[in-house]
């Protein structure tokens, strides 16, 4: 019987080529976006569920729809998340943004795997499920024209360490990959700015990450195959994180 993977986020980017990893390594897939269908397709055992990861209902729509095609959950990997629609210097940050993006990229990232852990362990035999959340160089890296997201995603990484602690006792591994600099449609705004900075020398290794990059780290955490590994954070930044002088 085919494992199973829910990957929100699944419309683009991240998210996209995660799924595609899972299928490509045999996982049948139930992914979650807002918009209405996928603009791309996806070969393989695959659903698409429409739902907004911020309202309980979709939440709860989701799990549901994937436990009725599938039967049971195997990995959840939280990829859905927001940038601020407007960048703002933090003295001028607005709480309605401010809670746009910490509904989705905070809230509901700890909701939804409260909602699949709960699942999980109802269905027994947890032993190698894992749960893998999407944070970011954001979480400890400051960018004061986007506060918002640099606090959602530090929120993120506390999700992460909270539930490996409490479901350790399970066997359910939860971990996080923390992209860099990543070619998706949330960075393509800023590409000359980080063209210039990786030019520059910013990284290591001289060149932006790709989704693929994200989705072969996820996979190596969620796959079994790093059994005695929970609440660990995984740098996939090209390097980014070393303090160099």
């Amino acid at each position: 019987m085919k494992k199973v993977a829910l990957v929100t986020g699944v419309a683009g980017g991240i998210g996209f080529a995660t799924a595609q990893k899972f299928l490509a390594e045999g996982y049948a897939v139930c992914g979650m976006d807002v918009l209405p269908q996928m603009p791309r397709p996806l070969s393989g055992d695959f659903t698409y569920v429409q739902g907004d990861l911020s309202k309980a209902e979709s939440r709860e729509n989701y799990l549901a729809c994937a436990l009725k095609t599938f039967g049971k959950v195997d990995v959840l990997v939280n990829v859905a998340g927001v940038a601020p629609r407007v960048r703002n210097d933090l003295l001028m940050m607005t709480e309605e943004s401010y809670d746009f993006v910490m509904d989705i990229n905070t809230k509901g990232t700890l909701f939804l795997t409260q909602a699949v852990a709960n699942e999980m362990i109802k269905e027994g035999e947890t032993q190698g499920k894992a749960i893998v959340n999407i944070s970011s160089m954001s979480a400890y890296t400051s960018s004061v024209s986007r506060g918002e997201y640099c606090v959602s995603k530090a929120g993120v990484s506390m999700v992460t360490t909270l539930f490996a602690d409490r479901l350790a006792e399970y066997g359910i591994t939860v971990n996080e990959v923390r992209p860099g600099i990543i070619q998706t449609g949330m960075t393509e705004k800023v590409k000359e700015k980080y063209d210039n900075l990786i030019a520059g020398g910013l990284l290591p290794i001289k060149r932006w990450g790709t989704p693929e990059d994200i989705a072969a780290a996820v996979y190596a955490l969620a796959s079994g195959a790093l059994p005695y590994v929970t609440g660990q954070s995984l740098d996939v930044d090209g390097g980014f994180h070393i303090q160099r002088l």
